[in-house]
């Protein structure tokens, strides 16, 4: 993809002091800094879709283990009992949680889901300077979608739980407990990653 300078809006707004500008181009390894305060107003990283790319596609991979090995296992005394990461959702339904398992299932399953898809979807096709149909308002649903991802809430209330049950039985983690750490790890970097000014700049460049 080339590095040509990517042309901002005419105005450039500072979110520290709100102070207003008129942004220049900016190339790759450049960053624009507020003249009052100091704070960064934007910077383009080389290679950000890059990089952006590959830990999507890491991400993508890290979720498909999650949802095929087991997740955690308990031993107490002679009995032994595994979960799946998807075992979550049909288990709060079974004890009598059907909403809970409904939210577990969206925020956990679904939002990761649409956000690793939607963006495989839009920055895939851009290595060949294309955007496929509905690109833009996937784009936008993503950065909507991102805030109802909860996977680091999730691992988190593993975690506390597994310090509970540890005292009760033996607890075992699977592979699929590492697979979604690496899923949370990729996942967070890809979106921290993304260029979003040079993202739908190379989206109106490309052609359909």
């Amino acid at each position: 993809m080339d590095s040509a300078p990517i042309l901002p809006s005419p105005t450039l707004a500072c979110h520290d002091c709100d102070a207003l500008y008129t942004a220049p181009a900016v190339a790759e390894g450049e960053k624009i800094i507020c003249a009052r305060c100091g704070a960064r107003l934007f910077a383009r990283w080389p290679n950000a879709l890059q990089r952006a790319t590959a830990l999507v596609c890491a991400s993508a991979w890290f979720f498909v283990l999650a949802n095929i090995f087991p997740f955690l296992s308990l031993q107490a005394e002679y009995r032994e009992s595994g979960m799946v990461l998807g075992g979550t959702v049909s288990g709060l339904e079974e004890h009598g949680f059907p909403l809970l398992g409904a939210l577990v299932g969206v925020f956990m399953l679904g939002a990761p889901t649409l956000i690793i898809g939607g963006l495989l979807y839009v920055l895939v096709p851009l290595f060949h300077h294309r955007r496929l149909p509905g690109a833009g308002r996937l784009y936008r649903a993503i950065l909507e979608a991102r805030r109802w991802n909860m996977v680091e809430v999730y691992l988190l209330g593993v975690l506390v739980s597994l310090l509970k049950l540890g005292k009760l039985a033996t607890l075992s983690l699977g592979t699929s407990f590492w697979a979604f750490v690496g899923l949370i790890v990729c996942l967070t970097a890809a979106l921290s990653a993304i260029d979003h000014r040079e993202l739908w700049s190379k989206m109106e460049g490309a052609s359909r």
